[in-house]
């Protein structure tokens, strides 16, 4: 082979590789900023969700401790996404909110709070009680409601990105996300097992579980 076949084989092997490199990094998760994410929350987020993620009520939820991946997908749930014509989640604060931040944000202030630890929830209803236990880890057969340990663990865990973390949330914020899924579009509309689960569960049995779930830990 003369030197100019050479040269264009090292060339064209040089331009494959520089290819493959581009791909790798593209391909590579985007790291996040936990300092820049801390100025988001401090900035945006703290009067309803507090500086660390421990909101000082049931009005809004707590964002400390939670899965990183749960809470991005949830601030993209909250924009109207291109062909859709409406947010899969209903809530002209929040859509606002979201509206401001960039996917990078999201990524950094989602990292932020779920490094940030959970302050423990508390029971308060101890008529209930039993009804909220059997229905987080037995759920009700005859109305084909599951268990939410079966998604949400036997201590609220959760698994990152798909099911939230539960342990220790405010009681009145698992209730209005409940009743929020039976309502669906117009509601809350990004979980469809959610949805129907939602749909078989009694005002009485809601508020039992959504109690049980803020003592759990």
């Amino acid at each position: 082979m003369n030197r100019l076949g050479k040269f264009l084989v090292v060339l064209h092997t040089a331009a494959g590789l520089s290819v493959l490199v581009a791909q790798a990094h593209a391909a590579d998760p985007v790291k996040p900023d936990l300092n820049r994410g801390q100025a988001i929350a401090a900035q945006v987020c703290a009067s309803c969700h507090g500086a660390d993620g421990n909101s000082a009520g049931g009005a809004f939820p707590k964002l400390a401790g939670q899965h990183p991946e749960y809470l991005v997908k949830q601030l993209k749930d909250y924009k109207t996404q291109p062909g859709a014509k409406q947010a899969a989640r209903n809530n002209p604060i929040m859509a606002g909110m979201a509206a401001a931040l960039s996917e990078q944000d999201m990524i950094n202030v989602s990292a932020f709070y779920a490094s940030q630890v959970a302050k423990p929830g508390y029971a308060h209803n101890k008529e209930t009680l039993a009804l909220g236990q059997k229905i987080y880890r037995g759920g009700i057969a005859e109305k084909g409601v599951p268990a939410c340990a079966s998604c949400h663990g036997p201590t609220g865990q959760g698994i990152p990105s798909q099911y939230p973390r539960l342990s220790g949330q405010w009681a009145d914020y698992v209730a209005a996300q409940l009743v929020a899924f039976q309502q669906g579009p117009g509601g809350r509309n990004n979980n469809e097992p959610m949805h129907a689960t939602a749909q078989r569960l009694s005002d009485k049995e809601i508020k039992a579980v959504a109690d049980y779930i803020a003592g759990l830990h």
